[in-house]
C-alpha cells in the first residue's frame, strides 16, 4: 500500500473517530432531553395557573428540542474548515458543545456566521480558509472525504496525496433519488448562500427556471431567518405558501432537519417556528 493510500485511510479513520464523538454527544443530549421531558410530564396537570403556564412552556421547549435532535441523525456533520491560523472546526446540521470542557464547540450550526466560509470561500477569496473538507456519510458511517485546497503552498506531500474523489456537488447530483424533496445544506453554493443569508428587510424575489433549486433555497432561507432572528420570529413564525398538499408535506419533511419546526399545516400552507 502506498504512503498516499495509507495517509488517506488514516484521515478517514480520524474523521470516523471524530464523528463517533459527535454522535455520542448527540445521543447524550437526546437522553437528557427525554429525561427532562418525562419529568415535566410527571408533574401532572394540577398547580397554580402560573405553574401550569411554566409547565406547558417547559414541555414545548423540551419536545421541540427532542424533535430537532432526532431529525439530524442523517448527515449530522458534512464538512470541516481548516483555517490559515491553524484553527479547525466542523460544520453540520446543528450546534453541539462539550459541557465538560467549558462548552467548547464540537460542531458549528450551518446557519452560524462562522460557518459561512464553508459555502462562500473560493481560491480568489478564501476568507481565511486553507482547506474545505466535505465529509460523505451513509447513516452514521463516514464513507469518504473530499478536500478543496485554497493554499497549495501550505500543503506537504502527504496532504496533496489526499486530493482525490469527486466534488460534493457532483456526488449530490449523482446520488439516488428518493422521490421526495431533499435539502441542500451540505452543497449550498456561493450564489445560493447569498440568497439564504440576505438581509431580512424588504421583499426578496428569487427567480430561476424549473429544477434550479428555488424551493430548496427558500426553505433554507426560512430556516436561516428562524435561527438568526429567533427572538423576533418565535411568536410570529414564517408562513410558507404552496400550490398543493403534496408540496406542503414535502416542506414538513425537510424543515426539521434544517432546525425549524412546522407548527401547523393546511392543504396549501405551512407555518414554521424556531426549532
Amino acid at each position: 500500500m502506498s504512503n498516499g493510500t495509507e495517509f488517506r485511510e488514516s484521515e478517514l479513520e480520524s474523521e470516523r473517530k471524530y464523528l463517533a464523538v459527535l454522535y455520542r454527544h448527540l445521543d447524550g443530549q437526546r437522553e437528557t432531553t427525554e429525561q427532562r421531558l418525562r419529568e415535566v410530564l410527571g408533574q401532572g396537570i394540577g398547580g397554580t395557573p402560573g405553574a401550569q403556564v411554566e409547565r406547558d412552556a417547559s414541555y414545548s421547549m423540551y419536545a421541540d428540542r427532542l424533535a430537532q435532535l432526532r431529525s439530524v441523525d442523517y448527515g449530522l456533520c458534512f464538512g470541516r474548515l481548516d483555517l490559515t491560523n491553524d484553527d479547525r472546526f466542523y460544520v453540520g446540521r446543528l450546534g453541539l458543545f462539550d459541557p465538560a470542557n467549558d462548552y467548547e464547540p464540537l460542531l458549528v450550526d450551518w446557519r452560524a456566521p462562522a460557518a459561512q466560509p464553508f459555502y462562500t470561500a473560493t481560491a480568489a477569496t478564501s476568507s481565511g480558509v486553507r482547506r474545505r473538507r466535505h465529509v460523505k456519510m451513509r447513516g452514521r458511517q463516514v464513507t469518504g472525504i473530499d478536500d478543496e485546497i485554497f493554499d497549495l503552498a501550505s500543503l506537504n506531500d502527504a496532504d496533496i496525496s489526499t486530493l482525490n474523489g469527486e466534488g460534493a456537488l457532483l456526488a449530490a447530483l449523482n446520488a439516488n433519488r428518493t422521490g421526495t424533496m431533499g435539502d441542500i445544506v451540505a452543497t449550498i453554493q456561493a450564489e445560493q448562500d447569498a440568497v439564504i443569508r440576505a438581509h431580512s428587510d424588504g421583499v426578496l424575489v428569487v427567480q430561476g427556471g424549473p429544477g434550479t433549486g428555488k424551493t430548496a433555497v427558500a426553505l433554507h432561507r426560512a430556516a436561516f431567518l428562524l435561527y438568526t432572528h429567533r427572538k423576533r420570529l418565535r411568536k410570529q413564525g414564517v408562513l410558507v405558501l404552496g400550490p398543493n398538499a403534496t408540496f406542503v408535506r414535502y416542506i414538513a419533511d425537510v424543515l426539521p432537519s434544517l432546525g425549524a419546526k412546522p407548527t401547523s399545516c393546511s392543504p396549501t400552507s405551512a407555518t414554521c417556528c424556531p426549532g
